[in-house]
């Protein structure tokens, strides 16, 4: 019998402190995290840049759900379940572009941008009350913020603004990084870890680790990039946002990428600013080259997208034991090449296939898997920074830097979706 199906409640799985372990390795809760939280919440499937224009698409995921995220000659956002309403077969391969209507392959029903059945082959073979009105691809709640689309399952869900709440300030904060010019997403690589979806939603608030699993990228760096990125020392902390968001600050000198623009340019954006200014006014530089390496903050929106630093990371369940993350490079639309180079050598320094971050990440990520199978009846701690009394040390769902307020703030919000 399943750990999970031995507990008499689902709610006791989750205390203020830890979470059974359980929650890493009952196929039964993983199953039930598919319906009562990834088809029942808003998930992030795209970025505005990647379905900008009329016509354009990207295939994506709710939970284990293919998708299609359109938009259509009109300028509408939809979001498309990708399955032929005839036999099932998935009706668009790519993973992204420009399309005038998805045909399925099999019986070649033929659906146009929002969904709408245009036309089945053979048309007799069917009754005079078949219509195709009726048989349009399923098509799921959307909107969007800042730029983030989000889809729903569910059409009553609550508004996405609501949703988000208070992270919207940070959404807005991180988007700053443009320099001046809107965001947009520049390449994105994937990759799997034998491990569950909430071991990496754990990591994104979790600056405790940082200067240990990253000791070699922290290595690679030049000494006053090192003493900027020396995390838990520059009075950062951890904030629940509600809704299972919260938001880590490391650098909080980098929260607001619009301050500050007569700092003095490090020394390592030295040679970046020089070649900006021989195409650029200074205002434009200082603005670029203060938005180039990101932000200084970390911002989790459950359940499956984190705007981390200076990359988006978006995670997909595969089973219990299999997670895909997707490591997705942004840019800056429209702004210098420089500067968008720069940014893309950064991003390959730390997140790339052959960088610094993503292998260390990747392992640790593996092994907390590895070792779940070990005490089936142990708990998996998570009372960093709550005092004696069991609040958070810097206030009400506000904890320092290295503090798991984050990781409590995603699990309350895990029971209490799974527990509704």
């Amino acid at each position: 019998m399943s750990d999970f199906q031995a507990a008499p409640d689902l709610a006791e799985l989750v205390q203020p402190d830890r979470v059974h372990t359980a929650l890493y390795k009952d196929p039964a809760i993983f199953e039930a995290e598919m319906d009562r939280i990834f088809a029942a919440t808003w998930v992030w499937v795209a970025h505005e840049s990647e379905v900008r224009e009329p016509g354009s698409f990207k295939t994506s995921y709710v939970g284990r759900q293919p998708v299609i995220v359109t938009r259509d000659r009109e300028g509408a956002l939809h979001v498309l379940l990708n399955r032929c309403r005839h036999r099932a077969a998935t009706v668009c391969e790519g993973s992204g572009g420009k399309a005038t209507s998805f045909a399925c392959p099999y019986h070649g029903w033929t659906y146009g941008l929002d969904g709408a059945l245009r036309g089945a082959p053979y048309p007799e073979g069917y009754a005079a009350s078949f219509d195709k009105a009726d048989y349009g691809l399923a098509s799921l709640r959307v909107e969007s913020y800042g730029g983030l689309i989000f889809a729903s399952c569910k059409p009553d869900i609550e508004p996405l603004v609501d949703f988000l709440g208070p992270a919207r300030k940070w959404i807005d904060l991180f988007m700053k990084q443009g320099g001046g010019f809107p965001v947009k997403v520049a390449g994105a690589h994937r990759f799997r870890f034998p491990g569950n979806w909430k071991i990496q939603l754990e990591n994104t608030t979790d600056a405790y680790h940082f200067p240990l699993v990253h000791r070699s990228f922290l290595s690679s760096l030049d000494e006053e990039t090192e003493e900027l990125l020396d995390v838990l020392n520059q009075g950062g902390f951890v904030e629940d946002l509600g809704n299972g968001h919260s938001v880590m600050v490391m650098v909080p000198d980098l929260v607001d990428l619009e301050e500050n623009l007569e700092a003095p340019i490090p020394e390592r954006f030295e040679a970046l600013a020089e070649e900006l200014r021989r195409s650029h006014p200074e205002e434009v530089v200082r603005r670029v080259v203060r938005a180039v390496g990101g932000t200084g903050f970390n911002l989790n929106l459950f359940p499956n997208l984190a705007c981390s630093m200076a990359f988006f990371r978006v995670l997909r369940p595969i089973s219990v034991d299999e997670t895909e993350i997707a490591h997705v490079a942004i840019g800056m639309d429209g702004g210098p090449e420089a500067g968008n180079r720069a940014r893309l050598r950064l991003h390959e320094h730390f997140q790339g296939p052959m960088g610094f971050g993503s292998p260390d990440d990747a392992e640790a990520w593996a092994r907390v898997q590895r070792g779940a199978e070990a005490g089936s009846d142990l708990w998996v701690m998570l009372n960093r920074g709550l005092g004696d009394d069991g609040c958070d040390n810097q206030g009400p769902g506000l904890g320092d830097v290295s503090a798991e307020t984050g990781m409590r703030a995603a699990y309350q919000m895990w029971k209490r979706m799974m527990c509704a």
